[in-house]
């Protein structure tokens, strides 16, 4: 079986990403931290656990649609009640080397339009810093009602996500004008303050205004991992590094998950995708209003 560059540039990141954790195990087992390292996994009813899974799931997921990871992450961490604005720190945090990994593999298959990736990551970079500096003082200070909005968004997203499973292909001859920068702020904002939302609406509408796929999905990738770096140092130095275990659990997930998303991309029924992804989206974000209502 022949191997596509894309797939041996993400193998291979994920064998320097084995060899680095294996090294630090060894490396935490040696100076005897590995039992403090048992203790953080099993923090909050074994969280790390859960993470490792709902990373693996969401980047097959994102791997295979194009879209997704912070939506579906976003929407579990609300479910198990983690506040919204650790919720999307630690999304971001993972998110870095995540979109790091998508960025590279794009950039060598030439998929990136250098003027697109400028006019779309310099308001996103704008929209982050706003989404995340509101983040952390609504979402300690009125944490109730900023995870209701927060949810409803994603029950939003859940709908429009549910959607694409009937919707039939579009007929993309024409290419419609799309006001890049004002997508670029408000993409940025929503993503940063709601933990995800970037694929489907920058992705999305770049797609339906008719841009070659291959370079709206490349250079939205590019674009998104610019504002996950900004809207992370800026939850950082707000915020600091809380929650290593969530983080830890959606990071190795979503890197062990990559290579193998983008061979199952033409194998997988995205429709039917679509409409579980979407239905478990919009049952999840329900629960969370209403525990957050009532």
């Amino acid at each position: 079986m022949v191997i596509s560059r894309k797939v041996q540039i993400r193998l291979n990141v994920l064998f320097i990403t084995v060899a680095l954790l294996a090294v630090a195990v060894i490396l935490l087992y040696q100076f005897g931290y590995l039992d403090e390292l048992q203790v953080l996994l099993s923090k909050d009813n074994h969280i790390f656990y859960w993470m490792l899974l709902v990373g693996v799931l969401a980047e097959l997921v994102a791997g295979s649609m194009g879209m997704g990871y912070g939506v579906i992450c976003t929407t579990t961490l609300l479910f198990l009640n983690i506040p919204p604005h650790i919720v999307s720190a630690s999304i971001h945090s993972a998110e870095s080397f995540t979109t790091a990994a998508g960025s590279i593999s794009h950039i060598k298959l030439k998929n990136v339009s250098k003027s697109l990736v400028k006019r779309l990551a310099i308001p996103a970079i704008i929209g982050a810093v706003i989404g995340a500096l509101s983040l952390t003082y609504l979402g300690e200070y009125y944490s109730k009602i900023t995870k209701s909005v927060i949810a409803f968004y994603t029950l939003y997203l859940g709908i429009q996500i549910l959607s694409n499973a009937f919707k039939p292909k579009q007929n993309k001859a024409l290419k419609k004008k799309t006001n890049l920068t004002r997508l670029g702020v408000i993409g940025g904002f929503i993503d940063s303050f709601a933990g995800g939302g970037w694929g489907p609406l920058v992705t999305g509408t770049l797609i339906k205004n008719a841009f070659t796929p291959r370079f709206a999905v490349g250079s939205s990738t590019v674009a998104k991992f610019i504002l996950t770096i900004t809207a992370a140092v800026t939850f950082f130095f707000t915020l600091g590094i809380q929650h290593w275990n969530i983080i830890l659990g959606l990071l190795i997930g979503g890197i062990i998950t990559a290579p193998f998303s983008a061979m199952l991309t033409a194998k997988l029924p995205v429709k039917k995708m679509f409409l579980v992804i979407g239905i478990l989206v919009i049952m999840m974000s329900l629960i969370t209003i209403y525990k957050a209502v009532f």
